[in-house]
């Protein structure tokens, strides 16, 4: 299960204390002009060492293509590529070698393969997503050419939330702060929420927030591949994701004249008065906004001793060392980004075919 897609697939493959990590891009239409500045700046967004509140790791993250593109343009065969892993400390790693670590993939990978990478957690790394930012960047450019974008931020941290409608925030002051949220009063706060948590040596979770706008109406394959369906499906594939919701998601106990979004003619084009549905009913896209949230819980890695077991089980502690984030969100907003950018040229592609 390392593909991801249907007609735009993604393979990825690598650890995170191996040589590289990488991937294979199939299904991908030719003619797409790979703008290599706009990929690395993706890439840049999700690598370590960005700024005070993410790990201190020094990694370029430089995507190195092998295959699939002819004179900057995508041919319309597998695009190989990889991105070479710079500045392991495989050490840090060398006292967990036989103990579990809380929440962590350690006795989950040891119980299902009888073996397990040690060093930064081998597969179960968030390094892993570095594959998928390459996938998302390259969907992007060819949503582009379609006029559709993609665009994430940081809504809550801790308990510091942003609680006006994504409508009411300039997208474009997402990166001009480090925590990627567009209330500059609210990310300051986070800002210092992280700083607090991470002195401490402890970690601290929240939601990211994605918008896609401009989506064409009839993507969705009923009944098992409606398109809320396959987001959710990606969100809840990436590391430390603990929920996903789409359009009022939770907030949906009310009567149905409430939340029903009617229609009406607007100057010769079906629209809707709300979104409630979030640009989805049953199962397709309806041309308004896709909107939904993604819910990261706190990095597992902390600085602090704690109980747990060792593979013979006997208890013992366990402190961390190392470089980590005490905080996932910043980083994870361009991952969200791809994976929501995928499914979408995936479903654009599928309706395409008129499967």
């Amino acid at each position: 299960m390392n593909t991801f897609g249907n007609i735009f697939r993604l393979t990825s493959f690598g650890e995170s204390h191996g040589e590289a990590v990488g991937g294979i891009i199939d299904g991908c239409p030719p003619g797409i002009k790979l703008d290599l500045d706009f990929i690395q700046n993706e890439l840049d967004r999700r690598r370590p060492g960005q700024s005070r509140i993410t790990t201190p790791r020094v990694e370029s993250d430089k995507v190195i293509f092998l295959s699939g593109v002819f004179e900057g343009k995508t041919t319309g065969t597998p695009i190989g590529f990889m991105i070479k892993n710079e500045n392991q400390h495989s050490l840090d790693y060398d006292n967990l070698k036989d103990v579990y670590r809380p929440s962590h993939a350690d006795y989950t990978y040891l119980q299902k393969y009888g073996i397990r990478d040690h060093r930064g957690g081998g597969r179960s790394s968030a390094r892993e997503t570095i594959a998928r930012v390459v996938g998302g960047a390259i969907a992007k450019l060819y949503l582009k050419q379609i006029n559709v974008s993609v665009i994430a931020y940081t809504s809550q941290v801790g308990e510091i939330k942003l609680e006006n409608d994504y409508k009411k925030y300039d997208f474009s002051t997402i990166e001009n702060t480090p925590v990627r949220c567009p209330d500059a009063e609210k990310a300051e706060q986070m800002i210092q929420l992280i700083k607090e948590v991470q002195y401490k040596g402890d970690t601290i979770g929240g939601v990211v927030t994605c918008v896609i706008q401009g989506a064409p109406v009839g993507l969705g394959e009923p009944v098992f591949g409606k398109l809320h369906a396959a987001l959710g499906n990606a969100m809840l594939s990436i590391n430390a994701v603990k929920g996903f919701e789409y359009g009022s998601g939770f907030e949906v106990s009310k009567r149905g004249s409430e939340m029903n979004d009617s229609f009406f003619d607007d100057n010769g084009k079906i629209n809707t008065r709300t979104n409630n549905s979030g640009g989805i009913q049953a199962g397709i896209s309806n041309g308004q906004d896709i909107y939904f949230r993604v819910a990261f819980k706190p990095v597992s890695t902390i600085m602090t001793e704690q109980q747990t077991v060792d593979i013979y089980g006997n208890n013992t502690t366990i402190k961390a060392h190392g470089r980590h984030d005490a905080c996932v969100l910043p980083r994870a907003i361009p991952i969200v980004e791809a994976m929501a950018a995928m499914v979408i040229l995936d479903y654009y592609l599928l309706a395409k075919t008129g499967m």
